[in-house]
């Protein structure tokens, strides 16, 4: 798809798509917005080339889709609070993202999406994978589907960023990389399958990073068929690798995909600089 001068092309696997022909520091007109903004619902994931923001355009950008929503366990970057430092240092052996998640399902208004700039990148490696939420809901079987349907779950921050977090009762080097870590105190629950808010079509919304259990159920009792569902949202047919290179660009709808940053870069260096958008309260 082409308009505006701005071309739009699947990425080839299950999710995302390209956009080219577009500068991002000076072409968003209020058509341009909108037509990502659809593509974004459209596609789960938006990926870009060759975008050298300063920080502060980079929050411009942001700030076309949306309120930005300051992280609040994230380092921020120098000068810029409201932009988070995704870095990992030759030294360090764990990073950031290393499993299947999606951003901010933890707070009662979950962040639409997050705009991932890339600053220095290794030679090799340090790819980050995605899944697409709505072909993991229309592959359900039938039963399934009616079986989520009206139900919830409960999501939280605490084991991921808190006090009782892996990473710090394990002393790692994440340590470091977080902060805020009494502010890990929330918890919400979302509807299993929402109804996505800008194409309206079902999704699945659960994710292993943050889900802890199904309401009314204990975690026990949720972890067969979370698990189930865990292991169906992956599928091969469902996922796309993207390869960063310096200026690249991912802005994914959290609503609409999850994704995976590959810790397979030992010794190198990678910086990454993150907002994050204020999105809707979702429904069933």
């Amino acid at each position: 798809m082409e308009t505006n001068g701005i071309s739009i092309r699947p990425s080839g696997g299950g999710v995302g798509a390209f956009v080219d022909g577009i500068d991002l520091a000076r072409d968003l007109s209020g058509n341009v917005v909108g037509e990502l903004r659809s593509a974004l619902g459209d596609h789960g994931v938006l990926f870009f080339r060759d975008q050298r923001l300063t920080p502060a355009q980079h929050e411009l950008v942001a700030e076309h889709f949306g309120q930005i929503n300051v992280n609040r366990f994230f380092t921020a970057v120098d000068g810029h609070p409201r932009i988070a430092q995704v870095l990992k240092e030759p030294e360090q052996e764990r990073n950031i993202g290393g499993g299947w998640h999606t951003d901010h399902s933890y707070d009662e208004v979950p962040a639409m999406g997050s705009i991932l700039l890339g600053r220095e990148v290794p030679e090799r490696g340090g790819d980050t994978i995605f899944s697409n939420m709505y072909r993991a809901y229309e592959a359900l079987s039938d039963g399934l589907k009616k079986t989520l349907e009206g139900m919830r779950a409960v999501h939280s921050s605490r084991h991921v960023f808190g006090n009782e977090a892996r990473y710090v009762k394990e002393d790692t080097d994440l340590a470091e990389r977080f902060t805020n870590r009494d502010a890990a105190t929330q918890d919400s629950v979302h509807p299993v399958i929402i109804r996505h808010p800008i194409s309206g079509a079902k999704a699945l919304y659960v994710n292993p990073g943050f889900t802890i259990h199904f309401e009314g159920w204990t975690k026990e009792e949720s972890a067969p068929l979370l698990q189930h569902l865990y292991a169906h949202a992956v599928r091969p047919e469902f996922t796309y690798r993207f390869s960063w290179e310096v200026g690249s660009i991912a802005f994914w709808d959290n609503r609409a995909s999850w994704h995976y940053a590959l810790n397979d870069y030992a010794g190198q260096r990678r910086l990454m600089h993150r907002i994050t958008v204020e999105g809707d309260r979702l429904d069933g």
